[in-house]
């Protein structure tokens, strides 16, 4: 088994997912990912981690569905050996509507990709990091969304409120597992250009929201990714439970 330090994260092949991917790498990480459907994709990610130096992997994992969730944490035992550090940052994002007109059917396919499918992966990253029951310790970091406390008013109240469940998994974790060795953060991404916006159906929605952010632009997945694998490292290593704004002041 390598000692070099791996990373975990879900929704790994696009995104903030991909540019964490990239960066932890830099950083030090040997790094798998998850992948929803794209494996084209998930390999140019895997392809350039192993281009540093780093050893990568990429699974193919529906994280609506626990089993698969079960089997891609296996797939990242057997080949990496150890877990350090989880990203918990596959999500996806529903059609646009107001409240009173978002179907049942897309509020229970918001939910159990962000925050039932989260709750599960938590469970995983936590009973391997876990030092009571054998294991070294780690740090996992949450995808959360400045929605979670803007509530998606007019929008995406469904996002908003898969969201708000996990901000209160990581308190609630953060608490539980502190003294097993882990550590439990998120980060709530504001108004980033990544193409999870497409699927709200609303053409350039960061050009058309960005005015209401204090600094007046979009953020970029790498300005995310940024926060993410510090809250991972050890220069974060008296933090946890936090909940860390990434969103250019948008919220305040």
């Amino acid at each position: 088994m390598s000692s070099q330090k791996t990373l975990f994260i879900t929704g790994g092949s696009r995104g903030i997912g991909a540019a964490t991917a990239r960066l932890a790498a830099v950083a030090g990480y040997d790094v798998g990912i998850t992948y929803a459907t794209n494996a084209a994709a998930a390999a140019v990610i895997v392809n350039g981690i192993e281009a540093l130096g780093r050893r990568a992997m990429a699974i193919p994992c529906d994280t609506s569905d626990p089993q698969q969730i079960k089997q891609a944490f296996a797939a990242f035992d057997a080949h990496f050996g150890r877990l350090d550090a989880f990203f918990n940052n596959a999500g996806i994002l529903g059609a646009a509507a107001r409240f009173v007109d978002i179907p049942v059917t897309q509020l229970t396919a918001v939910l159990a990709v962000n925050t039932t499918g989260a709750f599960v992966a938590a469970q995983e990253a936590v009973r391997r990091m876990s030092t009571r029951t054998g294991g070294a310790g780690g740090a996992i970091v949450n995808m959360s969304s400045i929605a979670a406390k803007l509530g998606g008013a007019f929008e995406a109240t469904d996002y908003a409120f898969s969201k708000g469940g996990i901000d209160t998994l990581t308190v609630g974790l953060a608490k539980e597992v502190a003294a097993e060795g882990i550590r439990v953060n998120a980060v709530r991404p504001g108004l980033i250009y990544t193409d999870i916006h497409e699927s709200t159906g609303i053409a350039g929605r960061v050009d058309k929201l960005k005015a209401n952010v204090p600094m007046q632009r979009g953020g970029t997945a790498e300005e995310v990714a940024e926060a993410v694998v510090w809250l991972l490292s050890d220069k974060a290593s008296y933090i946890t439970g936090t909940l860390v704004d990434v969103a250019g002041g948008r919220g305040l």
